[in-house]
Protein backbone atom coordinates (compact mmCIF):
# COMPACT_ATOMS: atom_id res chain seq x y z
CA UNK A 1 0.00 0.00 0.00
CA UNK A 2 1.12 3.35 -0.60
CA UNK A 3 0.07 6.75 0.49
CA UNK A 4 -1.72 7.16 -2.84
CA UNK A 5 -3.77 3.87 -2.63
CA UNK A 6 -4.46 4.27 1.29
CA UNK A 7 -7.33 6.18 1.04
CA UNK A 8 -9.12 4.30 -1.76
CA UNK A 9 -7.98 1.11 0.41
CA UNK A 10 -9.86 2.22 3.47
CA UNK A 11 -13.19 2.91 1.73
CA UNK A 12 -12.92 -0.49 -0.23
CA UNK A 13 -12.81 -1.72 3.20
CA UNK A 14 -15.88 0.65 4.01
CA UNK A 15 -18.01 -1.01 1.16
CA UNK A 16 -16.80 -4.60 1.69
CA UNK A 17 -18.76 -5.17 4.38
CA UNK A 18 -21.73 -3.44 3.34
CA UNK A 19 -22.09 -5.12 0.14
CA UNK A 20 -21.97 -8.66 2.22
CA UNK A 21 -24.71 -7.23 4.14
CA UNK A 22 -27.09 -6.59 0.99
CA UNK A 23 -30.14 -8.97 0.80
CA UNK A 24 -29.10 -11.99 -0.98
CA UNK A 25 -29.64 -12.01 -4.69
CA UNK A 26 -28.54 -13.78 -7.58
CA UNK A 27 -25.46 -11.85 -8.69
CA UNK A 28 -24.32 -11.21 -4.84
CA UNK A 29 -21.64 -13.66 -5.10
CA UNK A 30 -20.13 -11.74 -8.56
CA UNK A 31 -20.44 -8.51 -6.83
CA UNK A 32 -18.62 -9.65 -3.39
CA UNK A 33 -15.98 -10.97 -5.73
CA UNK A 34 -15.98 -8.35 -8.04
CA UNK A 35 -15.34 -5.91 -5.11
CA UNK A 36 -12.33 -8.19 -3.73
CA UNK A 37 -10.78 -8.35 -6.95
CA UNK A 38 -10.73 -4.29 -7.37
CA UNK A 39 -9.26 -4.06 -4.05
CA UNK A 40 -6.48 -6.37 -5.12
CA UNK A 41 -6.02 -4.80 -8.10
CA UNK A 42 -5.85 -0.83 -6.27
CA UNK A 43 -3.34 -2.55 -3.42
CA UNK A 44 -0.68 -4.11 -7.05
CA UNK A 45 -1.38 -0.52 -8.71
CA UNK A 46 -3.00 -2.36 -11.72
CA UNK A 47 -4.22 0.57 -14.11
CA UNK A 48 -6.22 -2.22 -16.37
CA UNK A 49 -7.70 -4.16 -13.62
CA UNK A 50 -9.10 -1.23 -11.72
CA UNK A 51 -10.94 0.03 -14.74
CA UNK A 52 -12.57 -3.11 -15.78
CA UNK A 53 -13.32 -3.95 -11.87
CA UNK A 54 -14.71 -0.39 -11.30
CA UNK A 55 -16.94 -0.77 -14.27
CA UNK A 56 -18.42 -4.42 -13.29
CA UNK A 57 -18.98 -3.02 -9.64
CA UNK A 58 -20.47 -0.52 -10.84
CA UNK A 59 -23.08 -1.51 -13.31
CA UNK A 60 -23.98 -4.56 -10.42
CA UNK A 61 -24.44 -1.91 -7.80
CA UNK A 62 -26.43 0.17 -9.98
CA UNK A 63 -28.17 -2.99 -11.15
CA UNK A 64 -29.29 -3.66 -7.68
CA UNK A 65 -29.72 -0.27 -6.66
CA UNK A 66 -28.31 -0.44 -3.61
CA UNK A 67 -27.83 3.33 -2.71
CA UNK A 68 -25.76 3.34 0.63
CA UNK A 69 -23.08 1.30 -1.36
CA UNK A 70 -23.28 3.76 -4.35
CA UNK A 71 -22.37 6.36 -2.15
CA UNK A 72 -19.31 4.30 -0.39
CA UNK A 73 -18.62 3.41 -4.05
CA UNK A 74 -18.66 6.79 -5.44
CA UNK A 75 -16.20 7.82 -2.82
CA UNK A 76 -13.67 5.03 -3.65
CA UNK A 77 -13.76 6.32 -7.65
CA UNK A 78 -13.08 10.05 -6.41
CA UNK A 79 -10.07 8.89 -4.37
CA UNK A 80 -8.46 7.03 -7.09
CA UNK A 81 -9.14 9.99 -9.57
CA UNK A 82 -7.88 11.87 -6.79
CA UNK A 83 -4.59 9.81 -6.79
CA UNK A 84 -4.44 9.82 -10.50
CA UNK A 85 -6.07 6.74 -11.25
CA UNK A 86 -8.24 6.65 -14.16
CA UNK A 87 -11.45 4.51 -13.17
CA UNK A 88 -13.30 5.13 -16.68
CA UNK A 89 -12.86 3.71 -20.01
CA UNK A 90 -13.96 7.27 -21.48
CA UNK A 91 -14.65 10.62 -20.50
CA UNK A 92 -17.36 10.66 -17.34
CA UNK A 93 -20.55 12.33 -18.95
Amino acid sequence: MSEKTAAALAKLDELLPLLKALPQASDQDELIDAAEALRRAVAAFHMEAIRFRMYTVDRLLKKRSAESCLQVFDAVRHELETAGFHTRSHAAP
